[in-house]
């Protein structure tokens, strides 16, 4: 099933993290993405237009989380320099989830730094 047309489940008794090995299988679904080395996040940077930008991008970002009950870690540093960090706390690791928002987040329309 195609990531788009999914929701987050719970976090609670949605069983283990990712291995390595299927986190890297998911992480081809998602453009952009990168892993981080003990493959418990991924990641996403934005070079954005202006400040504004940023914070209109994060604010989007924010709607899609609350509307998944998946919620990011976003960093906004230099003004424009957007990060977006996913991983699953409950887990301490990746799930589905993670994967699901990243593809979702890919969606949306980003202002970003010509």
């Amino acid at each position: 099933m195609d990531l788009l047309s999914k929701k987050c489940q719970p976090c609670e008794g949605i069983g283990e993290s990712y291995k390595k090995n299927k986190a890297v299988e998911m992480l081809a679904k998602v453009p952009g993405w990168q892993l981080n080395s003990d493959a418990k996040q991924i990641s996403r940077e934005y070079a954005m237009k202006n400040f504004m930008a940023a914070v209109n991008f994060m604010q989007k970002i924010a709607d899609v989380a609350e509307a998944e009950n998946h919620h990011p870690d976003l960093h906004l540093t230099g003004y424009r320099k957007l990060r977006v960090d996913l991983s699953t706390h409950a887990l301490g690791g990746l799930s589905e989830n993670d994967f699901i928002l990243a593809a979702k987040i890919n969606e949306l329309p980003a202002d970003l730094k010509k």
